[in-house]
């Protein structure tokens, strides 16, 4: 990896989402942590921050707003979705492109590999 590509990770659970963060940079990428999609969607929106190439989410126990939804899709950002059955199934993913979603039970592992697919094709 030439430049150290930006990944950020939502999740509501800070322990899963440190465990991804700390394995992400120990393989080359700026990981970023938000417990919130919210916050997240308005760092989207900021003009003078490097977008991510690539959003892990875990909408496990998060309500996801129509906003929050449009405010993905506009980015156009590679999306790893976290999820199980219900999760997987949901029309949150329609107009997201060149999402992957990885279903639960899941490792770290297979987190950060999914990641690596989609920064490589990106």
């Amino acid at each position: 990896m030439a430049e150290k590509a930006t990944v950020w990770i939502v999740d509501a659970e800070q322990w899963p989402r440190a465990c991804l963060r700390a394995e992400l940079i120990e393989r080359g990428y700026d990981a970023i942590g938000f417990w919130d999609l919210r916050l997240a969607a308005k760092e989207l929106r900021r003009e003078d921050l490097a977008r991510p190439a690539v959003i892990v989410l875990d909408p496990k126990a998060m309500l996801i707003t129509v906003d929050e939804r449009l405010a993905l899709e506009r980015a156009a950002i590679p999306l790893v979705l976290i999820g199980g059955a219900i999760e997987s199934a949901e029309p949150f993913l329609r107009g997201l492109p060149r999402s992957k979603v990885v279903r639960r039970p899941v490792t770290v592992g297979e987190v950060a590999d999914a990641v690596e697919v989609l920064v490589r094709g990106a």
